[in-house]
């Protein structure tokens, strides 16, 4: 008799842990659920803060090397703005800037085959952009020259079959 009283509350004693253990758990997991969806949502305000926008990612990513095609501009030389605190000389840049065009993109349908016709257009955008520089300014940010010149080039073109600035070579002097 002893042994089946000891096997009847060691079973109740199973049976209470089971849905103990359940009621642990569906609690963990609703907690768990209400976190993640506080992290993603702290994730997306900073990405909004930071002007971090997937879509511009995306696009880049897309385009295939099949489907890029490289447009140089030749050494341009740029004056770029007097430093006050500086030695007083002026100062030039030397660069030479390639844009990448998606063949894919209807922009480039319009504007991509004859782009010769509109280099002095770009060259004025760039020398624009450049030239708000002083040297030393221009020397620490190649990326922030080269992202502002791609939406002066797509505000101008009202298209983003240019999605890319390269600064390939530069020399300041």
């Amino acid at each position: 008799m002893k042994k089946n009283l000891i096997s009847i509350i060691i079973l109740a004693l199973l049976i209470v842990n089971i849905v103990l253990s359940a009621i642990t758990l569906s609690s963990v997991v609703s907690t768990n659920k209400k976190t993640a969806a506080l992290v993603t949502d702290i994730a997306s305000a900073i990405s909004l803060d930071l002007g971090i926008s997937g879509d511009e990612d995306e696009a880049e990513e897309t385009v295939s090397m099949e489907d890029v095609e490289p447009y140089d501009i030749a050494e341009m030389t740029i004056p770029l703005k007097k430093d006050e605190n500086g030695d007083g000389k002026d100062h030039f840049a030397l660069m030479s800037i390639t844009l990448s065009m998606n063949t894919k993109d209807k922009g480039y349908k319009s504007y991509g085959s004859d782009m010769d016709t509109r280099v002095s257009l770009i060259k004025g955008e760039i020398n624009d952009v450049v030239s708000q520089y002083t040297v030393d300014e221009a020397r620490e940010s190649n990326h922030a020259i080269e992202e502002e010149i791609l939406q002066r080039i797509q505000t101008m073109f009202d298209s983003k079959f240019i999605y890319k600035v390269t600064i390939s070579s530069v020399i300041y002097q």
